[in-house]
């Protein structure tokens, strides 16, 4: 099958990657992060997350940080935004894009915000309806593709029916999450074929963890698939704190060298990467 020969990298890692850590990252450290990153090419950059500070402290600077970065020209500063309180604080905040989540098991909803996967959309309804007056793009994040921590093995099916329903509620992209990092590149292909029947591949991304080593080659089963947008994490940072063992976000860093030894074009800078995240690691 034939490989895409441009791919967008959406970097997770100041969000995702960060969220995760014990002790509290300096603002300034994340926002040094955040501007770095913007020097190497990448025009996607999560930024941070407008959750509750008591469920999730590492991020309870959002409003500061995105006060501090500087906002590069074409370049986009998404953050996660989990309800309406959220949603207006991220408008205070200037933001041009965020995005919200869900998952494509029930099990895993209910732990992750308590509530099944019809409500969960259903408190989104709000948040998309305030992005859209304020004409913020809304992405939408479909967790546990591959399978549960909770459920084992998630039919295909179901993933293409929760990103119908994401991408008809307003969500311009959908990124598809093997939270726990157990998908191959069979389920990885069945899984994206299925979803195309509801969603276009055009507006499909690709979320693989790392945990058990095979990131690289569902990415590839993805790109083969027609999937032009990969998410990573400078220097694998970050997992999902309600999944056990999701840890290990796939590094942007490794993603970018195996797209350039596929002679597909990023307009990332490899180099300026792994400067950004040796300065990372060594901060955590």
């Amino acid at each position: 099958m034939t490989l895409p020969s441009k791919v967008r990298l959406y970097e997770v890692g100041p969000r995702d990657g960060l969220q995760n850590e014990k002790k509290i990252i300096p603002v300034d450290v994340k926002v040094a992060l955040i501007n770095r990153l913007s020097e190497t090419g990448l025009t996607h950059i999560e930024a941070t997350s407008f959750v509750s500070p008591r469920f999730v402290p590492q991020m309870g600077d959002a409003t500061e940080v995105m006060e501090k970065i500087t906002r590069r020209p074409g370049v986009t500063y998404p953050v996660l935004v989990p309800n309406e309180k959220g949603m207006r604080a991220a408008i205070k905040a200037n933001v041009t894009e965020i995005a919200i989540f869900t998952a494509a098991s029930e099990s895993f909803t209910q732990k992750n915000i308590n509530c099944t996967i019809a409500e969960s959309i259903e408190r989104f309804t709000p948040v998309i309806k305030l992005a859209q007056h304020h004409h913020i793009k809304v992405r939408g994040y479909v967790s546990c593709v591959a399978g549960c921590p909770y459920e084992g093995d998630i039919a295909p099916e179901k993933v293409a029916a929760v990103s119908k329903t994401l991408f008809e509620a307003g969500c311009y992209e959908i990124s598809l999450g093997d939270t726990i990092g157990i998908g191959t590149p069979d389920s990885i292909t069945a899984m994206i074929e299925a979803t195309k029947e509801n969603v276009p591949g055009t507006h499909l991304a690709l979320h693989c963890h790392a945990t058990y080593g095979r990131a690289l080659e569902n990415i590839k089963a993805g790109l083969e698939q027609g999937i032009t947008v990969i998410d990573s994490s400078v220097g694998g940072l970050g997992g999902c704190p309600y999944a056990e063992g999701s840890s290990g976000n796939v590094a942007t860093e490794d993603v970018l060298q195996m797209l350039n030894s596929l002679g597909i074009e990023t307009g990332v800078s490899l180099d300026k990467i792994l400067e950004t995240a040796r300065y990372i690691k060594e901060q955590l």
